[in-house]
């Protein structure tokens, strides 16, 4: 599906709001779920499948490599799994990742491990500025070889490993590393050990627990992962929650909103992804978790939120992992909120989309806010004040989503103009983000 080009301006405020909304369907989650049936054994079905950008990715390259996927409806797909081992494609076969770094790292960790894998890895001009040395310095752990040698960025020639063996890893805070050994290693010999120090988001653990041969937890100070290779991948029968990611720019939205309710329902509300929730509500905000249950391993639940005074915000360096796509809407927040806010632990950012730490900083500098950036940390200098200014936005094609998406929070809460230009980008991960805003009372217009 073609991603046509548009820019996006905001007209004026919103209004205030007393709403009940489903956002966007989780894309971390959407993602594994195609990548894990697909090398599962006999068919698995999935619904509420996020339809963007990221996911048409994701079937475009898994139909390169011989996967059969069935869209049954709207959001619902059956992917027909070839097993451990089976995917396939001609030598030389162009696998376009787009923009999803998730993407790029866990079928990179698939098919390092898959007999019979020569391809060229590759994205878009966003995702081949990410650097991939950590990705690849792993993968050749299990025998994968990489070309042009040393060589960290996209494009690249991956060549798999002829006898996969099961590695040692002691795992970052990066999920999408993690996740790629995992999934290398169900195709090894023999066991891969993961040391986990440090939490980070457990989507693919949660789904291959589906497969109890394949994976044994042990979880104290430390949490220690074996996965036992070439053992038989149960398929996949999953709803894929509403992404708590998505959820946090209405979040935003309602919190800095005065007379302003709202309800979200459905929301993953997985403990490795709610640091965004977690850290408001000690800083003031009014948000409640009702209705909670767990559905197919992860926790699921509706978000209530209420307009609140906001306290200036500081943020150790335990929530990054926990808030890691969060932090663009949480440094608005900060500047919308009287105080100082401080956010540490936060240096991965210069290696998402974009540069978060420098573009958002230029984006608050728009609208009078001062930032000052340190080592590994930022502090945002709060003026509620300019939520009655008339400055001006502007966002050049940046190529990151949840900038685009902060933006145009910013400027509904403070009558700023905003220009957005390549809009399109936010349909990687919250196609349905205009229409929700619309709904919400947003006045904007498409170029």
């Amino acid at each position: 599906m073609p991603n046509k080009s548009f820019s996006v301006n905001i007209l004026s405020k919103i209004n205030n709001f007393d709403k009940t909304i489903r956002v966007d369907s989780d894309k971390s989650i959407s993602i594994r779920s195609f990548l894990i049936g697909s090398i599962s054994h006999n068919i698995s079905k999935v619904k509420n499948i996020l339809e963007s950008e990221d996911v048409f990715a994701t079937i475009k390259c898994l139909k390169k490599l011989g996967v059969k996927i069935k869209k049954i409806k709207s959001q619902e797909y059956e992917i027909y799994g070839k097993g451990l081992g089976s995917l396939n494609c001609k030598k030389g076969t162009i696998l376009d990742f787009g923009n999803s770094g998730t993407l790029c790292r866990l079928l990179t960790g698939i098919l390092a491990t898959t007999p019979n894998i020569d391809v060229t890895l590759t994205g878009d001009s966003s995702l081949k500025k990410r650097n991939m040395s950590k990705l690849i310095n792993l993968m050749s752990e299990f025998g994968a070889e990489f070309f042009p040698k040393n060589r960290f960025f996209l494009p690249l020639r991956m060549v798999s490993s002829e006898i996969p063996i099961g590695i040692k890893y002691k795992a970052g805070v990066s999920a999408q590393l993690k996740s790629a050994v995992m999934l290398a290693a169900t195709n090894s010999f023999g066991t891969t050990n993961i040391i986990e120090e440090k939490m980070s988001r457990d989507h693919t653990e949660n789904m291959l627990l589906n497969s109890p041969d394949i994976i044994k937890i042990k979880k104290g100070k430390k949490k220690f992962i074996k996965i036992f290779g070439k053992k038989y991948l149960n398929s996949l029968n999953i709803k894929v929650s509403c992404d708590p990611s998505a959820a946090a720019f209405y979040v935003a939205l309602t919190l800095l909103k005065n007379d302003s309710f709202l309800k979200i329902k459905n929301v993953g509300l997985n403990k490795t992804r709610i640091g965004f929730y977690e850290l408001l509500k000690k800083h003031g905000a009014k948000i409640n978790f009702k209705n909670i249950k767990l559905i197919n391993n992860e926790t699921v639940g509706d978000v209530h939120v209420r307009s609140s005074k906001i306290k200036s915000i500081k943020a150790p360096e335990i929530f990054y992992v926990k808030s890691t796509d969060e932090f663009p809407i949480l440094f608005c927040i900060a500047a919308l909120t009287k105080g100082v806010s401080i956010f540490k632990g936060i240096k991965d950012l210069v290696n998402k989309e974009s540069n978060r730490i420098l573009e958002m900083k230029k984006v608050l500098k728009q609208i009078g806010i001062k930032a000052e950036v340190g080592k590994d940390q930022i502090k945002i200098f709060g003026n509620p004040k300019v939520k009655d200014s008339n400055k001006t936005i502007k966002i050049p094609n940046l190529g990151d989503h949840r900038i685009c998406m902060s933006a145009v929070i910013l400027s509904l809460l403070t009558g700023s103009k905003a220009y957005i230009k390549n809009f399109e980008t936010v349909n990687t991960s919250s196609p349905n983000f205009l229409k929700i805003i619309k709904d919400l009372g947003a006045k904007f217009e498409k170029k």
